[in-house]
Order: C-alpha cells, then structure tokens, then sequence
C-alpha cells in the first residue's frame, strides 16, 4: 500500500480527520484565490491603462517638422462627471493616420466621436450644458477597446489646423503600445498579498491541527513500527497534498467569480473590463504551485518531532520551554524594513520593501508565542480561580498551539492599525493652493488672447440667457521695497471677495492698493508682467491694505488694483491671464460658453483640482474596507478553527477533567482566557508595530508630519472582541466531548 492509498484510507474511516482535510482544502481555496486576485491586480491596470494609452501625448515623436497630426487632451466636468476630450487635426497634405483599436474613424473637422456614456449625457442635457462644447456633428461612438473603463466619458473631436487649442502639439500618430503598471495599486496588491495571505496560511494551520494529536500519534506508532523518516514524511506529504491540491483546484475555480465581482470595485475613476483581470498561465501555475508547496512543507515541518522523537510523541511529552532569542526576529526584520525604505528611493521597485513587510509579519511567528509563554507563567503564579489556572498552564506548556488561535487576529490589528494611519494622513494633505473661490470657473490664456476669450465668453453666456460675465485677471509680478517678488492678480477691490478666498477688512475705500496677507511696503514698489524682468513703478500713489485668506494653502498672497498697473505693461513668454466666471448660475451653461471661447482649452475650478486627491482617498477607503473586513473574516474564522482544534486536540484530558466532575463552565471559562489573554497583549503589540509601519509607508509619500487619530485603537479592541467571539465554540467542542464515550481515546 503506497502513501496515497494510505491517506485515502484514512480520510475513510476517520470522520475528524475528514474533517480537518475539508477545512483545509477551504483554506487553501481561499488563498489561492486571494492571491490570484491581488496578484492580477498590476496586470489589470496596464491592460486598461493600454487601452487608453492613445489619449496621450507621444512625446517620443513630437516634431514640429515631421509630425502631421496635431494633438490636444484635457480634461472637463459635467454634472460632477470627468471627461476626456482629445482635440486632433491633421496638418494639410495629409489625409490618414493609423487609428487606435476601438476608433472607427478619424474624426472631419467639426465631427466628434463620443463614449456611450458621454453619447447619453449629450442626448439627455440641453445643447448649452454639454452638446454646444464639441463639434456640431457627432459621427460615431468609440468601442470598448478605446476606453480604460466602460463608463468612461471621452470625445475625440477633429478640427483644422487653426482652429486647435493653443496647447496643441505635433506628433508622428495615435501613441501606441503598453502602458505601465499603476505603482500605487502595486504597492497595495503586494502589501495585501502579504497581509492577507499570511491570515489564509493561518486558517489553513489551524484547520489542520483539528487532528494533530491523533496524527502525531498515528505517524509514531508508524515510526515505531519500522518505518522511516522518509516514509513518514511520504505518508504526510500525501495526507496534506490531497487537501492542498483538491483546495488549489477549488481556489482556481472560484477566482473568475471572484474577479468578476472585483471588477464592479471602482479604482481611479472607473471599473474594470472583465478581461482586465487575466493572469497570464505560467504566472497563474508558478502560483499555485508555490501555495500548494508551501502548505506541504508546513506540514512536514510539522512533524520534525515525530521524525526525531517518535517515542516522546507517542507519549505527548512535554514540550521544550521556548528560547529567549526569538525576541530578536522582531528588531531585525524592523531594521530590514526601516533600510528597505531609507532606500526606497535608490531602488528600483518596491520589492525590497515587500521583503522587509513580510519578515516584519514572519517575526510574529516567533514572538508571539514567546509573548504568550510569558502570560501564560504570569498566570500560573498569580492564579486565583481554576480557570485562570488551567488557562496559564495551557499557554506555559504549549505556547506555539495557544498563540495558534489570535495569530490571524494579530495580523487583522496589525493591518488595521497600519491602514488608520495612513489614511488620516494622506487626507490631511488633500487641499489646492489657487486663490478662487470653489465655484468660480475659470480658463488660463495668453494675455494676448485674454480680451478676445472674455469677450467671446461674455457673448456665449448673453446668447444663454445667463446672468453672469466673465471677468480677465492678469498675473503680475510685484517687487516691494524690501526686494521680494512675489505673483499678484490684478483685481478690483470690489471683485476680490466675490472670486477670490481672500476677505477685505472693513470694505472698499475706492482707494488704488495693494492688497496683501502680510503687512507689506509699497514705497519704491515695482511691477512686472514677467517674472524674469525688472518691474516698472507703480502707477500713481498706492496704500497697502491687508486681506485674509479664508482658507489653507493659497499660493497667492497678493492682489494689485489695475489703476496702480501701466496699460502697456509687457508681458513675458510664459505670462498667463486667467478668464474667471462666477459660478452662480449653472455652472454647466458657463463651461460650455468657456469651453467654446477658448477653443476646448481646459476649464478648470478649485473642485476639479482636488477631483484627483479625493478620487485617490476614495480608493484608498474602499481598498482599506474591503482589505480589513477579509481580514476579520479569516482572523475570526481562524480562530474558530484553532479554539475548536484545540478541545478535540486535548480530547483525552478534557474528558478527563469532566469524568472528575469539572464543570463544562469552568474549562469554556479557560478556553476564553487562552484565547483572550494572549490576542490582548499581542495586539496591543501588533498596533504599534503597524502604526510604525505606516508611518515608514507614508514618510515615502510625503515628509510632512503623520497624523494619528484616537481610532487607531479601534483595531485592538474589535481584535479582542473577534477573538472572544471565535472563542465562544469552545462550549459546543466540550459538550460534544462529553457526550462522546472517554473509551474512544
């Protein structure tokens, strides 16, 4: 009988061991199908983001000389919805151009090709909100293969060569070929990979030991019949192998359902395409077999005492105390970690972070039962009910199986603690520096071109029955006496409070000055129209007044009545006015006129800045969700599983200690302290580590401080509460254990 006929055996006539085998099969399903998620993720973005790749700019053929399609992009807003609207024209001569996959057609002048999404919006909204930016004709949709996600909204409008934005550029063709990766959710993808998978390796741990007492036994009796180590490792390998490969085979099932349901979870802006998520084969097998290879080491490993000792396992001997040196596996995987990103920035990748996150949550392994040896004998000596007895001595004598229970739960608080830091401090640096107000709509022109724009704007918004009026607002550059320079708008007091963030102390005199957020010298000031160049002085006598801004970070403290600027200031290369409107109307008809004037240049508002932030922390909260709530899961699942394993692994003394009259209540109450005791210590450990952890992640974003919240002690407690509640199985085990004859072990 070889081993597999062995195991085979054994799962039919053991109902435990059946069910520790189905167990881990669920777990080892779990995993695989968590990471095959989470590993697809990288090749998910560059799939879409090569989709999307033609609304680029191809600088590696921009040519002033050769290039003969002249290309625009920028980005508008309708109803709160971005789109992308690409503006192309091909230079006389020239008639065709290689077109991107999913564009039926390059666009005539005055045609526009539209996403189905932005198709509807055109259809439902008035001319004036949306239909009146673009070409008068639209001459077909762009197909899937042209967008990064399926709802996204895009134009491609086709010009003449005169009538293109003045951002316009000189290219070879449509960019083409593969995108990168989206780094931030790489960097997400291999953390979750780490901090998720460890959590499912936990499970599966847990699930096997529901019987390790009766295997320990069963392979040393075998051992002192005769066999050999090689035989009984064969016999394990081909115990676990069944569960390990039929739970890889369960896991590659459940993945397409599971990356179908992944491509309903917005990131960047959009869903995802259902192809989006292929893993290539040769990725998808290395993984999988990598699982299944792990699991059977972990068993074989398992069973090293059996191999050495098998008459001290078939005895159940005591174990041997732990070693002190385990303390050290926590400061070195933290330096390993803290050089991986004192380093981040020389290297290439962010692998050698990963490596220094995944020693970090190894050394759990190693401490924590220390950790719990040490409260364990803490307890022994200061017990004052059986209870607390009974669970001291269980976390003194067998520490590795006791921390086995909140090992998953550890890992949840240190991924929770870790994500609530980062996020607090990545919103505190949400914010914009422009001095407009938020509903101010607002496009930046040549000063040259700044008079033609408003007056174009002005009749647009007349023709639209809107009350509004555009208004130019140049940027100067102001020297005072004390030598700074410093950029200023040119305003009139009565304008500052209506489209800036800046309020006027006590009014408008009438008087020419210059306004500022610092008391500022304007004797001997000089004025500029380039930042470049020496200013001239100011026209006639000025005041200096002081203004407060209304918000955080404006870059612009300073505001210049017209009447004190020269009519014929000269204006530098990379000057720029600003056409602003006041949104106090409806803010669609305004960018349509906007839009129309400056001929498809980009509108912007202090709301579309931040739109990029706030899309990122929405990200960065939902991927935060959804990576604590499968965490608690499988924590809370684990734990189960190892309370559970526990009592049917110590079946004997159990059934012993109720045959004597021990009460069911008392040993349920030391299960729940061997649970509770050591996920309290170690998570309150496990939140500090992750709150170090995020400020090491955060530091490689930004320098600026971490903000830390009172709510990162919310993972310790919903820790200790996950880990009570797993607990509560332990009552059912034991009267089940009661129930069953004491003769069986």
């Amino acid at each position: 009988m070889n081993s597999f006929q062995l195991a085979m055996r054994v799962l039919r006539v053991d109902r435990r061991t059946r069910t520790s085998a189905i167990l881990t099969a669920v777990g080892v399903a779990i995993a695989t199908a968590l990471v095959l998620l989470l590993v697809a993720l990288p090749f998910a973005t560059k799939a879409r983001d090569s989709r999307a790749v033609w609304m680029e700019k191809d600088y590696g053929s921009a040519s002033g000389s050769t290039g003969h399609l002249l290309f625009a992009k920028s980005t508008d807003y309708v109803n709160g919805k971005k789109f992308v609207r690409v503006d192309v024209a091909l230079k006389d001569g020239w008639t065709t151009v290689d077109l991107p996959p999913g564009v039926p057609k390059f666009p005539a002048p005055g045609e526009t090709l539209v996403s189905p999404g932005l198709g509807r919006l055109i259809h439902d909204l008035p001319l004036s909100q949306l239909g009146d930016r673009f070409g008068p004709q639209l001459a077909g949709a762009l197909g899937d293969e042209a967008l990064r996600f399926p709802e996204q909204l895009v134009a491609l409008v086709g010009h003449t060569p005169e009538t293109m934005p003045k951002s316009v550029t000189a290219v070879a063709g449509f960019k083409h070929g593969t995108a990168s990766a989206d780094p931030m959710l790489t960097l997400l993808a291999g953390v979750g990979v780490i901090v998720l998978m460890v959590p499912s390796l936990v499970l599966v741990g847990s699930s096997t030991r529901l019987t390790a007492a009766r295997r320990e036994q069963r392979l040393a009796a075998f051992r002192l019949a005769g066999a050999t180590p090689g035989q009984v490792t064969k016999i394990v390998a081909a115990e676990m192998a069944l569960s390990a490969i039929g739970g890889a085979a369960l896991g590659l099932l459940l993945s397409p359902a599971l990356h179908g349901l992944a491509t309903f979870v917005p990131w960047d802006g959009g869903t995802w395409q259902s192809g989006d998520f292929n893993l290539p084969i040769g990725v998808t097998a290395a993984l999988i077999a990598g699982l299944v290879s792990l699991v059977l080491l972990a068993a074989v490993i398992s069973m090293r005492r059996v191999l050495s000792t098998p008459i001290g396992a078939a005895a159940s001997h005591a174990r041997k105390p732990l070693h002190w040196w385990r303390l050290l596996a926590l400061p070195a995987a933290g330096a390993v970690f803290l050089i991986a990103i004192l380093t981040a920035r020389d290297v290439d990748g962010p692998q050698f972070i990963f490596l220094g996150l995944a020693l970090l949550v190894g050394s759990a392994a190693l401490v924590g039962p220390w950790v719990t040896s040490g409260v364990g004998g803490t307890f022994v000596r200061i017990w004052r009910k059986p209870s607390a007895l009974l669970a001291g001595r269980r976390l003194r004598d067998d520490p590795k199986g006791a921390y086995r229970a909140s090992a998953g739960v550890v890992l949840a608080v240190f991924t929770g603690s870790m994500a609530l830091t980062l996020l607090p401090s990545f919103e505190s640096l949400a914010g914009s520096s422009l001095p407009f107000q938020d509903s101010v709509l607002f496009v930046e022109v040549a000063p040259e071109e700044a008079a033609q724009v408003t007056e174009k704007t002005n009749a647009s918004l007349e023709k639209y029955g809107q009350p509004e009026r555009a208004v130019s607002v140049p940027k100067v550059f102001v020297t005072t006496a004390d030598g700074t320079k410093r950029s200023a708008l040119v305003l009139e007091c009565s304008q500052i409070e209506a489209l800036t963030r800046f309020k006027v102390p006590g009014g408008c005199d009438g008087s020419p000055a210059l306004f500022s957020t610092y008391p500022a010298k304007v004797e001997n000031a000089k004025v500029s129209g380039d930042s470049e160049k020496q200013g001239v002085p100011l026209v006639g006598a000025a005041t200096a007044k002081t203004i407060n801004a209304t918000g955080q970070q404006i870059f612009t403290s300073l505001v210049i009545d017209p009447a004190l600027v020269p009519k014929d200031l000269t204006y530098g290369q990379y000057s720029e006015s600003t056409v602003v409107v006041p949104g106090t109307g409806n803010r669609e008809v305004v960018r349509t006129a906007l839009a129309g004037a400056a001929g498809g240049a980009q509108v912007d508002s202090r709301e579309g800045k931040l739109d990029r932030q706030q899309t990122e922390l929405d990200d960065l909260r939902r991927v935060t969700v959804i990576g604590l709530i499968v965490a608690a899961m499988l924590a809370g699942a684990s734990a189960a599983v190892a309370t559970a394993g526990s009592v049917m692994d110590r079946r004997r003394t159990f059934g012993a200690l109720i045959a004597a009259g021990t009460p069911i209540s008392v040993l349920s109450r030391a299960l729940r302290m061997e649970a509770a005791l050591p996920a309290m210590v170690a998570t309150i450990g496990a939140g500090v580590i992750g709150t170090l952890v995020g400020v090491g992640l955060f530091s490689l974003a930004n320098e600026g401080p971490v903000v830390l919240s009172p709510w990162l002690a919310a993972p310790i407690v919903l820790g200790v509460g996950v880990a009570l509640l797993a607990a509560s199985v332990c009552t059912p085990a034991l009267k089940r254990v009661r129930a069953e004859p004491l003769a069986d072990e």
